[in-house]
């Protein structure tokens, strides 16, 4: 092995291991596929950080401890933890008449409490966001239409 090749792989593996302590440290089990841990701290940076051109809010302004903890609606009434989100979506949403998958509840706050403008259906933001919120509802039960904790 030649010492180009030998400090490249070390690189990379020491990137992959943060990339998987930063998806533990999140609160979720690691992930043991270094690209799925990239996107699940791209989901993260996004939920910590992006205002989507809104109102200068963020994910976390409601979403309390990267959304983990309980919060605050903007209007001050108390939400759940998103610890199990990914594992009761999809759900019916009486007020819309349809049924809401995490995707479509994910653009639903970007539009609403953020009042930011919607990065569009399957877009890799909204794709990384549900990766990330999937994370933390690693290894709870599926329960579709239960609720939040």
């Amino acid at each position: 092995m030649n010492g180009i090749y030998r400090k490249s792989l070390a690189r990379g593996l020491l990137a992959a291991a943060a990339l998987v302590g930063f998806a533990a440290a999140a609160g979720a089990a690691p992930v043991s596929d270094p690209q799925l841990a990239k996107v699940v701290a791209q989901g993260k940076t996004l939920f910590t950080q992006s205002k989507f051109d809104g109102n200068g809010r963020v994910c976390q302004s409601c979403h309390l401890g990267g959304g983990l903890e309980p919060g605050r609606r903007p209007d001050g009434k108390p939400i759940p933890s998103l610890a199990n989100a990914a594992a009761v979506f999809p759900r019916y949403k009486a007020r819309a008449g349809r049924v809401f998958t995490l995707a479509d509840q994910v653009r639903a706050c970007i539009g609403g409490a953020l009042e930011g403008k919607d990065p569009g259906e399957g877009s890799e933001e909204v794709t990384a966001l549900v990766v990330y919120l999937t994370s933390l509802s690693q290894g709870k039960a599926i329960d579709m239409g239960g609720q939040p904790q």
